[in-house]
Parts: C-alpha cells; structure tokens; sequence
C-alpha cells in the first residue's frame, strides 16, 4: 500500500482534494492537476442517500481512478453509507488504499475495522459533529485514521464548525501516536492552520481546491497554511 505517512512515527500533513467538489464530467483531468501539484491523497466521498441524503459514485469510480492513478496516490474512500460492512470488499478490490466509515452507521464497529484491515486496506473510523468522541477508546488498536467531520456530512462548501477543532484535540489526544487524524469540512487556507494545531493530519479540502478559479494553486495555498502551522 502506498502510504504518504507510512514511514514516519508521526503521519505526514497532507491536504486531500476532494473529489465530490471536483467537476465530474472532466474528474480525469481535474486529478491529474492537484497530483501535479504535489497531492499524494486524493479523497472519495461515497454517498448513499440514506446516510446522507445526496448520493454520489460507487466502487467503479474509485477503480477508474485507481488505474488512472500511479501506485504511489492514495486513494481514501470515506463511506457515508448505511451498513458499510456490505462495501468493504468491492472498495477494496477497486483499489482503495484506506476506507474510513461512520460510528453512527453500524453496531459493527470493531468486526468492520478488522475487516477492513483484512483486505490489506488501512481502516479509518469516522464520527459526525454531535458525535461523542468515545467510541474511538475501544478500537484504538484497530485504527489506521480517525476522522472527525467538521461540518455535518452530505454537502461540499459548508463552513468548518468551531467546537469541532477542540473536539479533534480531544479525539487526537487519546490515540496512538502513529494513528493519523483526518479532519474534512470547511476547510481552506484560513482554517486549516487551526486544525493541524489542534492535532490533524489529514485536512480533506474540496470546494476550497475544487471551486476555485486555479485549483492547483489553492491546493498549494492550503498545503502551505497547514504546514506552515506544524513547523
């Protein structure tokens, strides 16, 4: 698995472009010009409908964009689904590097992350706004990610929540050191410094790469708000 955090005790800051900003009927080319400037993460919001009310793309985009994609991109398939257990092996055979699912889908949250990690995928957990932060004490040993949504899932272009940036203290706080912490919604040049203080990782940033005019730029305006924040 290519893993831009693998070979660190402390995971990497990375900016993730989100792909469910991106303009769909040129999705191709619109990730080929954030990987060439420097993305190593690209994020796959997957929507049911259920969960959340839009509904977005399946494994087969995932598989496209997997064999688009050199080996060394990650591919991150954040599932806002309902009972994500039935989709764990199609991702993962698509060719998702990591696959991160909601608390609040499944009464299956340790037996899904072993699985996860079964198919040789890195497993990521994911909690809403108004999500307590103690579902991740059980399962630390399982996880590969936790992502703390910063704005209530289902839309790009929301603005980032504030009492979510101490929730991500509190939730990078109590994993291991090697655990990356994701955090996706509202999050742009501005806020990004804010979060990776807070202790994240992983900033997921659509709209705010996406909709802008010079996408290429705005992803390398926020990769360097966040790590400037962490030096």
């Amino acid at each position: 698995m290519s893993d831009p955090s693998s070979a660190a005790t402390t995971p990497s800051i990375e900016v993730l472009p989100s792909i469910l900003s991106a303009d769909f009927a040129a999705l191709g080319s619109a990730v080929d010009e954030v990987v060439a400037a420097g993305a190593k993460v690209i994020h796959c919001d997957i929507m049911d409908g259920q969960f959340v009310p839009p509904i977005t793309f399946g494994p087969n985009v995932v598989a496209a964009l997997r064999e688009r994609l050199s080996d060394d991109i990650y591919l991150d398939v954040h599932c806002m689904i309902e009972d994500p257990e039935r989709q764990v092996d199609a991702f993962a055979k698509a060719g998702a590097n990591g696959i991160t699912f909601h608390a609040e889908a499944t009464p299956h949250v340790h037996r899904i992350l072993q699985h996860i990690r079964e198919q040789g995928v890195h497993a990521g957990l994911a909690v809403c706004p108004g999500t307590p932060t103690e579902v991740f004490a059980q399962v630390t040993d399982l996880l590969d990610l936790a992502l703390c949504m910063t704005v209530n899932p289902g839309w790009g272009g929301q603005k980032l929540i504030p009492s979510t940036i101490d929730k991500t203290a509190t939730i990078a706080a109590g994993l291991l050191p090697t655990t990356t912490v994701q955090v996706d919604g509202g999050i742009d040049e501005h806020s990004a410094p804010d979060a990776v203080r807070a202790g994240a990782h992983w900033l997921v940033a659509g709209s705010a790469v996406f909709g802008k005019r010079d996408p290429a730029a705005a992803f390398q305006a926020i990769t360097a708000a966040a790590r400037g924040a962490a030096a």
